[in-house]
This record gives structure tokens, sequence and C-alpha cells, in this order.
């Protein structure tokens, strides 16, 4: 079978769910835009922005990709590229693209607050803490983790390191010239894109070289810059750009396919049990997250996306839309390493990991367009590791709306304000992350990472089903999902327990449980909520 083939039916279905299940989804959700949003009810300049749809498009793209949707499909083919596809495919349409909309459009009709709020005003005030603890303690742990990869690459790809300091300086300047320049949008995007490309090629021939403490004390201190800065400054046009290079790896991959139309090499087998990894129930579920599902997805949504939304429509596109785009991503980073064999797979993959790998594989497909294939394998790394910075700020600006979200209902007389104030809240972010990453802590819990995300996803599905639920929809398109991301994640996380209660790693084991006690306390808490509301209707 043909890497095209596969591509093309992908692309159909998509296209096809984006114009029908969407529009489906959309109408149950009552998307008007009569319905004045959090954008303008709240603007300030700094976090509330109404702002174009497709720079808020790019920004919630590039914030939820990177290298999620690259790296756990990379890894899920040990199970077999065929259930690997099927469940990004059916994922992506039926969990992820649900998911990420109706956490937004729930944002939207809660004054742009997070899922926490939601879950307070529909579960009860007990539910919001446990979930923001938990959303908060989640955040934390990615952008530890983050700040040594980029380190790291910064140190191992100092061309990289070039690249996004550049990009960088021309965020700001992009978003000096949309905010003042009377030039039309169009054409200072492309003038932004080239230069953006430009900046591509002067990383390689300019590689800034600096220590892996150096990297990370810069970074220190340029996520408390991002995290405090208006998204119109900085966020917003750098994700914007950057966008455009997850666009254009995808665009160029694509082509490449065109014109030289790869065989799938690698056979057709479904392995059901991997001794690496376990049964493929529920592994596959918990190790493809972002090209799926994810729970970070609705941390985003709710957090700094629905903040910047024009009109109520724009979630369509920017919520729905960007989930399939990225599903795409999915697809192919699958394909791209299905052009080789099984054995061939394993052995590269334990070599040089998920990101060379698909790397290399796409790399071959953009050479196929005439570009030399060192320099596309380059370009493929080198836009992936570009959203590891863009995932490391937006995590900080997150965690800064969790920590005020939790203290706004304590007593004003109290500490509220310095929680309540972006710039000491952000450094408190910083300061929790950055000693957690001193620690080395991150490297025990990062194991159960998949589970923990795709936890949040679950978490997150309850809280919009019981807010449709409260008001007088009957929502099986958020209801299914949920339950079917309950089973895996709690079953992973049982799995996960024992395994490493056998390992005699008590501290890991526990920690699993903590998670699996906190999903079923707001399952109960969801439950009851729900009884309640049906029993209203039922009276009605």
């Amino acid at each position: 079978m043909s890497v095209l083939s596969i591509l093309l039916v992908s692309v159909v279905l998509l296209i096809s769910a984006y114009r029908y299940y969407g529009r489906f989804i959309t109408s149950r959700l009552g998307i008007d835009n009569r319905n004045i949003t959090p954008a303008h009810t709240n603007k300030d300049g700094i976090d509330f922005v109404p702002s174009n749809r497709f720079i808020v498009l790019g920004h919630h793209f590039a914030s939820i990709a990177g290298a999620g949707p690259i790296v756990g499909p990379v890894i899920a083919i040990y199970f077999g590229w065929v259930p690997a596809l099927i469940w990004i495919l059916v994922g992506g349409i039926f969990f992820g693209a649900v998911h990420d909309i109706t956490a937004m459009t729930a944002s939207l009709r809660h004054d742009g607050k997070s899922i926490g709020e939601i879950i307070q005003s529909h579960i009860g005030l007990r539910g919001k803490r446990l979930f923001l603890i938990f959303a908060l303690a989640t955040l934390m742990l990615v952008i530890a983790v983050f700040l040594d990869i980029v380190s790291r690459t910064f140190v191992s790809v100092p061309e990289a390191a070039t690249s996004s300091l550049l990009f960088i300086l021309l965020a700001l300047l992009f978003g000096f010239a949309i905010k003042r320049s009377p030039l039309p949008f169009w054409l200072i995007t492309t003038t932004g894109i080239i230069l953006m490309y430009l900046m591509v090629w002067l990383g390689s021939k300019f590689p800034v070289e600096i220590s892996y403490n150096g990297w990370l004390y810069l970074l220190v201190v340029y996520i408390f810059l991002a995290a405090v800065t208006p998204v119109p400054i900085l966020l917003q046009p750098r994700d914007f750009l950057n966008s455009f290079l997850l666009y254009g790896m995808i665009l160029f991959g694509f082509a490449g396919v065109l014109i030289s139309n790869p065989v799938i090499e690698m056979d057709y087998t479904v392995h059901f049990h991997v001794d690496s990894l376990g049964f493929l129930f529920p592994v596959l579920f918990v190790t493809v997250a972002c090209g799926a599902i994810s729970g970070f997805h609705s941390l985003v949504a709710s957090g700094t996306t629905s903040k910047q939304i024009d009109r109520e429509e724009d979630v369509k596109l920017i919520g729905f839309g960007g989930m399939l785009i990225e599903t795409f991503l999915a697809v192919l980073a699958v394909m791209s390493v299905a052009i080789i064999s099984r054995g061939d797979f394993i052995r590269r993959l334990d070599e040089v990991g998920p990101v060379t790998l698909f790397s290399e594989g796409l790399g071959r497909f953009i050479s196929s367009i005439g570009i030399p294939p060192e320099l596309a394998i380059s370009f493929v790394a080198l836009a992936v590791s570009a959203f590891a910075l863009t995932t490391l700020d937006t995590c900080t600006r997150l965690a800064r709306f969790f920590i005020q979200e939790y203290t706004e209902d304590l007593p004003a007389y109290s500490i509220r304000p310095i929680f309540q104030n972006r710039y000491s809240a952000t450094i408190i972010v910083v300061l929790l992350s950055s000693s957690l990453l001193l620690s080395g802590q991150f490297a025990q819990l990062w194991p159960i990472f998949g589970s923990a995300n795709q936890l949040l996803a679950a978490l997150a599905l309850l809280a919009v089903t019981v807010w449709l639920s409260n008001n007088s929809k009957y929502p099986l398109f958020t209801f299914l999902p949920m339950i079917f991301m309950f089973l895996a994640t709690l079953t992973s996380l049982l799995l996960f327990a024992w395994n490493q209660y056998l390992m005699d790693n008590l501290f890991l084991s526990l920690f699993s449980l903590v998670l699996f006690l906190l999903a079923v306390v707001l399952v109960y808490m969801a439950r009851n909520r729900l009884k309640k509301i049906k029993s209203e209707q039922t009276k009605e």
C-alpha cells in the first residue's frame, strides 16, 4: 500500500469531519455570535484581547502541537502502524476535536475561566480545588521537563538556539507592525513568514553556543517575561508565525509524498502486547496523546485561547479545526516511520529516539521536491524543537492563571493579593518549576505523565458533560468519549501502580494511586450532581 493513498483518505475524512461533524457539534453547543466573548467583556490588553481568528488559531495550534503529535504516535507503532493510525483518526475526530471545542466553548460561557471554574459552578468548590491542584502539578512537571529539554537541545543543536532567539525578535516586530502599521494584514504576514524562514537559514550559519546551565538560567528569565507580557506583544505574534513552520513542514512533506509515492514497508501485524510497553489496551490510548486527544489541550483552550476569541463562531476553526490539523500531523508521523521495516524501526528508535526517526522519514519525503536530504532533515528537527519553547512559556502563563483562580476565594485581607498579582504569581510558578528540575524529582514523575495527561482529558470531558447536562442538553458526544477515557486512564494507572510496587518503587506506586483516587472522587461528585439534575428535570 502507498503512503499517498493513506494520506489522501485521511485528508478526505478530516475535511468531512470538520464540515459535517463540526457543524453538528457547534449546533449542539448553541454557538451564536450574539453572545459577547470574554475577550470583549474583560478586555485588558494583557490576557483578554479580541483577535483575528487566524492569529488565535496560530497561537492555539503552536501551543498544543510541537513534539506531542510526533513522539506519541511514533512510539505507539510498537503495537503496529495500523492500530496507531486507526486510533489517531477515530480519536482525533470523535474524541480530541470534541474535547477541545467543548472545553473552549465552556470557558467562553464562564467568563474565560478554566475547566476548574466550570467544575466549581456545576460540581462544587471542592471539585474545582482538586482539579486545579492536579492541573497545576501537571503543568509544573511539564515546565521542569521542557526547561531541561530546551536547554539540552540548544546545547546539542546551537543552530536551533540562534533561530529561536531570532524568532522572538521577529515576533516583537511583527506584533508591533500588526498593531501600528497601515499595511494590509496579508502583506505583513507574508513578509513575516519569509523573514522567519530566512532566520532558519541564518541559524544554521551563526550557531550560538552556551553551556547547559547558561541556557537554563536564560530560559527561566525568558519564561517569566513571556508569561507576564501582554499577549499581543509576544505570545500571539510568535505563535502565529511559528505555526507556519509546522504548516510548511506538513505541506512540504505532503508534496514530497505526491512526487515520490513511497510504499509502506512495515508489516500489517497488530501486536496486542509489547514487552517494553505492556498491553495494547490501555497503553496505546495513553501513549498517543496530542494526535488523538490530550488533556493539555483543555488547559490551553480554556486558558489562553478562550481569552483571545473575537466571536463565538471562531471556536469551530480554532478548537475543532486546530485539533484536526494536529491529527493529520500525527498521521504524517506514522507514515514517515511506516516506510521502514519493523526491525529497522525498533533498532533506530532505540538508537536515535522518536523525533530524530520522524525527522529522517519526513526529511526523506521532503528531499523528493529537490531539497538536499541533510537540509530537509535538519529543517524538520528544527521545526519540532522550536515548539518546545512555545509550550514552555504557554505552560508558565497557564500555571499563573491556575494559581490566581485557586486563590481568588481567599479573604481579601489575607495573602491573596500576592497570588492574584501576575508578577508574583509567575515568580512562584518559575521558582517551583525550576526547583523541581534541580531536585531531579521530575525524572521520577515523568513516566506517569501520559496517564495523568489523558486523565486530565477525561476530567475535562466530565466537566463539560455536567455543564451541558445542567443546560438541558443530552451530550452523548462528550459522555461516551469521557467513559472510554476514564476506562483507559484508570486501568493504566492501576497497572502502573502495581508494576511499580513489584519493582519496590513505592513512591511512584502511591503517586499513581493518588491520581486514581482523585479521579474517582471527582467522578463520584459529578455522578451525584448528574442525578440531581436528572431529578430536577423529571419534576419539571
